[in-house]
Parts: structure tokens; C-alpha cells; sequence
């Protein structure tokens, strides 16, 4: 039996743990040909972050580079899945690309900022919040185009809070940590609870149909037309709410990295 043989008769977990007690650039490499199918689908899902900047090959390939990194600093010891650890460094790799780059074409933003007029002046002019047929209507554009815009502007408030929050991750105090895996060190895991805890204070302190349209979207997992049917409101009222509720969400997480950061300073002092 020869060696890649041996290898299809494990399990991705028991390669894991051989590849920790022998070190092996062939496992290591066995463990990458698994995994690549995660670096390709997260690839896809965020395409529209990276659009402007990038092509999918080289997301991949950044990907496969996180993998091997990931495949090293693992521990197998804490109670994680290997597939929840890389697809969290393989989309803050894809992340923190894009908080290098103005990632949102122009185009994106005027579709988007055209959409919120039409929806602001059919309100004064109806008296109620439009439907999208309405706002389609009025913009003179298809239902197609003015979902892939409030899909694209979603996506938009939602990174631009997890830049807002890996902020938060980055804002140390300056004093040098003894040595380890640093995601290990006390320091760390405080302030991730601790930005944990914020963010759960600025949910709280939303309006009740904020926070409904925010547990709806990002723990039940449901689109914009799903939440809209399950309110009993139009489409383009739920994206409002879900704006108006991120943007109350990243002003609330740059206020705590502000004071966070000014603390330090003080510290430093």
C-alpha cells in the first residue's frame, strides 16, 4: 500500500493529529488538497468583496496559503472544528484585504444611493414605504439590478462592521505578551469577550424591529424578501431598517475602539 493509500484511509482529524507528531510535508500537503474545496466556496460567496481589486485564482491561492498556516497553529486540544478555524482565517484573510483597498465600486455606491432617494421621495409622495416593484418602476431599472445593488449594499454594512470589529481586535495596549500562540494569551481573549460584550450592548440599545431584522439576517440566516413577508412590510423598508441598524452598530464599535484606544494611550503616559 503506498503512502497517498494510507493517507484516503484516515480521517481529516487523525491527519491532523499525525501531521502534529511527525511534522510531514506530505500530510501537510494531503490536508491542503482536502480543505481547498472551503478556500474555493468561501472564494465564490465573497466574490463581490474583492471584485475591484482581484481575481478568484488569487483569492485561492491566498487561501491555500492561510490553510497552511492554519494547519500549523491549530490546536487540537481546543473544542473547534479545523473547518469553523480556517473558514474564519480564510475570510479574515479576504477581510483584511479589503481593508487595504476601496473595495466598493463606484458604481456600487451611486446604484445604491440612487435606490435610497427613490425610496425616500415615493415615501413623501405615497405616504408609505414603496414596494420594490415601485422603486423598480420609478428608477426605470429591473427587480434583477435592484437586487444584486441592495444585495451588494448589505454586504457593504456588514464589512464595514467587521473592519469596525477586527479594529477592535487590533487596539492593544502596547504591553509586550510573554510567548505562545497569541489568539492563547489572557489579554486577547479578554478583549474578544469584551468586544463580544459591546456589540451585545449596542444590539440592546437598538429599536425592537432593528434588532428583529438583525437576528432574522445574520442568526436565522433569512434574505431581505424572506424578513420583509415574515414583517408584513416592503422589501425595500427591511433594507432601511437593516442599514440604518448596521450604521448604528459601527458608529457604537468605533466609539468603543476610540475610548479603548484613548485609555491605552493615557496608559502609555
Amino acid at each position: 500500500m503506498n503512502t497517498q493509500e494510507v493517507y484516503s484511509n484516515k480521517s481529516n482529524e487523525e491527519l491532523l493529529q499525525l501531521y502534529k507528531e511527525t511534522d510531514s510535508l506530505e500530510i501537510k500537503q494531503e490536508l491542503v488538497m482536502r480543505y481547498i474545496y472551503l478556500v474555493k466556496s468561501i472564494a465564490l460567496q465573497m466574490r463581490d468583496i474583492y471584485m475591484s481589486f482581484s481575481q478568484v485564482d488569487d483569492i485561492i491561492n491566498e487561501g491555500v496559503i492561510a490553510i497552511m498556516s492554519a494547519i500549523d497553529k491549530f490546536d487540537l486540544e481546543k473544542n473547534v472544528k479545523f473547518e469553523t478555524y480556517i473558514s474564519k482565517r480564510i475570510k479574515g484573510m479576504i477581510i483584511d484585504l479589503a481593508r487595504k483597498q476601496d473595495w466598493v465600486p463606484r458604481s456600487t455606491r451611486k446604484n445604491t444611493r440612487d435606490i435610497e432617494e427613490a425610496v425616500s421621495t415615493l415615501y413623501n409622495k405615497l405616504g408609505y414605504y414603496p414596494s420594490v416593484q415601485e422603486v423598480t418602476e420609478y428608477l426605470n431599472i429591473t427587480q434583477e439590478k435592484y437586487q444584486e445593488s441592495m444585495r451588494k449594499a448589505a454586504l457593504f454594512n456588514v464589512l464595514s462592521l467587521d473592519m469596525v470589529l477586527a479594529e477592535a481586535q487590533e487596539n492593544k495596549s502596547g504591553v509586550r505578551l510573554p510567548q505562545g500562540e497569541e489568539s492563547e494569551q489572557p489579554e486577547n481573549q479578554l478583549l474578544r469577550k469584551e468586544t463580544a460584550e459591546v456589540l451585545a450592548q449596542g444590539i440592546s440599545e437598538l429599536k425592537e424591529n432593528e434588532q428583529l431584522v438583525v437576528s432574522l439576517y445574520y442568526i436565522d440566516e433569512l434574505n431581505m424578501r424572506q424578513i420583509a413577508e415574515i414583517l408584513q412590510v416592503s422589501e425595500p423598508r427591511i433594507s432601511q431598517i437593516h442599514t440604518n441598524a448596521i450604521k448604528k452598530l459601527r458608529k457604537y464599535m468605533q466609539k468603543f475602539n476610540e475610548e479603548r484606544e484613548s485609555k491605552n494611550v493615557s496608559r502609555i503616559l
